[in-house]
């Protein structure tokens, strides 16, 4: 247990996609201008991640190795598809303002990269921690970047289209947090921030 807890920790600080390896960035810019969007492509990376290194993990030692890669494309896909009808069904709204970016998870570099890197040389219980831990730690990010973005560029934030949470009447919110000069502004912040405190905890465990 205490080996499952370490990979999934992993995921969140030391080895996070978006602000530590620094993966998957052109999705995050793309969605992070509403929570509601970016909650629910959290939830869908995690989905994916969590069931593709399960498979992977499980076929590992009966998939040739010169042939790996395609494999793991169509079992991504597969997954990724089963998201795509089941938003496309369930949730239009969501489904139409994430649009393609809900395909594109296939070539996501999270999700390739951990298969590649993880689920194919380990169990799949550890690989199961890995998906959720990178998963988790993607969905952290990337709905922190949506709140800032929507926020502050908008004056609110709004679930299912009632604002749950408002800036005071005369606020003026600058627009340009709501494009990609904005994010990545932003986005370095964060980066910043979560860099300064794993060296904060680092410092703290060599006391």
């Amino acid at each position: 247990m205490k080996e499952w807890l370490r990979v999934f920790k992993n995921g969140l600080s030391i080895e996070n996609p978006l602000t530590i390896l620094m993966i998957g960035l052109c999705a995050t810019l793309a969605v992070s201008t509403q929570v509601q969007g970016s909650l629910f492509m959290g939830i869908a990376v995690i989905f994916v991640l969590v069931m593709s290194n399960t498979l992977i993990a499980m076929f590992r030692k009966v998939i040739p190795d010169e042939v790996r890669i395609p494999i793991f494309i169509v079992i991504i896909a597969g997954f990724v598809t089963i998201v795509d009808l089941f938003m496309k069904a369930f949730f239009p709204p969501i489904y139409a303002v994430l649009g393609i970016w809900i395909p594109l998870i296939v070539v996501n570099c999270i999700i390739l990269g951990r298969a590649e890197a993880f689920a194919y040389h380990n169990t799949v219980w550890l690989s199961i921690a890995d998906g959720f831990g990178m998963g988790t730690g993607f969905s952290i990010v990337l709905v922190g970047l949506a709140f800032l973005r929507e926020f502050f560029g908008s004056g609110k934030i709004e679930f299912f289209g009632t604002a749950i949470l408002k800036m005071p009447a005369g606020y003026a919110p600058p627009t340009i947090l709501m494009m990609f000069p904005g994010a990545f502004i932003l986005f370095g912040f964060i980066v910043a921030f979560m860099r300064w405190l794993s060296e904060r905890s680092a410092a703290r465990k060599a006391a």
